[in-house]
């Protein structure tokens, strides 16, 4: 099935940055944080025009850390700072499709989309944390099932995003004459968000499905090639290339080294650019980096 294009509200503030219109927003991994932490950092960036939205992670455990320390579940927290901000776009760096069955999923972002206002960006990946799926017994299948099921996914969830009912018939999902009511506030459904790096099968599904590819990374030399090797999926395809929204991510360790990666950034050919934000989540850190990025836009 071809990939189906979204028509996206506008997200608020338009942005004209480092190169063109790139986009600039910021990612909150919720690990070894609080929600009101969240709440308060996602609140203040609403009112903050450069960032065009926000991103949260898809874990159980936080990451090269304590597993003992705490991680707020990823849907969750999506549908509190949906119902906190007003401006800002949301999503999820990505989803692992593992952990839920797709059908729930498809509900999950309907949900999350209208208590959004239609501001809610979906991101899918096909999993790989071993350590979540071992603790709690949930299966991480060879690495070609994984792909089989993420491909399967991608399609299910956009028929019950899309159609009125749907019945579909694929090796490791069917689904009968299955509902998915109410159906989100953006038409045709919030675009799709295709992370990782795989050349046979995620940049091919991402040339297939994806409104925007992003690159869990920095490094320009291999982003650079990830995106040639998008380009090639895209002609076999016959997908326009232009018509998928790039980007990558950076951790903000120094501000003004954030921001002078994202600059470069930007000569590689990234739309958009994600600033990691580390735990303890702080406004101030957000504050001083818009002040950053603004100084460039000016």
């Amino acid at each position: 099935m071809a990939a189906k294009l979204v028509s996206r509200p506008d997200p608020g503030a338009s942005l004209s940055c480092f190169h063109r219109d790139m986009k600039i927003s910021f990612k909150t991994s919720q690990q070894e944080t609080t929600w009101d932490s969240l709440e308060a950092i996602w609140r203040a960036a609403d009112e903050m025009e450069v960032f065009t939205g926000g991103w949260l992670f898809d874990h159980f455990y936080p990451l090269w850390t304590d597993p003992a320390k705490p991680c707020l579940e990823a849907w969750s927290v999506a549908a509190g700072v949906a119902a906190v901000t007003r401006r800002l776009r949301i999503g999820h760096m990505v989803t692992s499709n593992t952990y839920r069955h797709p059908a729930v999923v498809a509900n999950t972002i309907a949900t999350v989309d209208l208590i959004s206002g239609g501001r809610l960006d979906f991101g899918l990946g096909a999993g790989w944390f071993e350590d979540e799926h071992e603790a709690y017994g949930i299966p991480l299948p060879p690495l070609t099932e994984r792909f089989d099921r993420f491909d399967e996914a991608l399609e299910v969830i956009d028929l019950l995003l899309t159609e009125r009912k749907t019945t579909y018939q694929g090796e490791y999902y069917q689904l009968k004459e299955a509902y998915c009511e109410p159906k989100p506030a953006q038409t045709p459904r919030p675009p799709f968000v295709i992370g990782g790096k795989g050349e046979k099968r995620l940049l091919r599904s991402a040339a297939m499905w994806a409104d925007h590819y992003n690159y869990p990374g920095a490094d320009l030399v291999d982003f650079k090639y990830r995106l040639e090797v998008l380009e090639r999926w895209c002609g076999e395809l016959g997908r326009d290339r232009a018509e998928i929204e790039t980007s990558l991510q950076i951790r903000v360790q120094g501000i003004e080294e954030a921001v002078a990666a994202a600059a470069e950034a930007g000569d590689a050919g990234a739309d958009h650019v994600v600033f990691m934000l580390p735990p303890p989540h702080e406004v101030g850190t957000l504050e001083r980096l818009a002040v950053a990025t603004e100084s460039l836009v000016a």
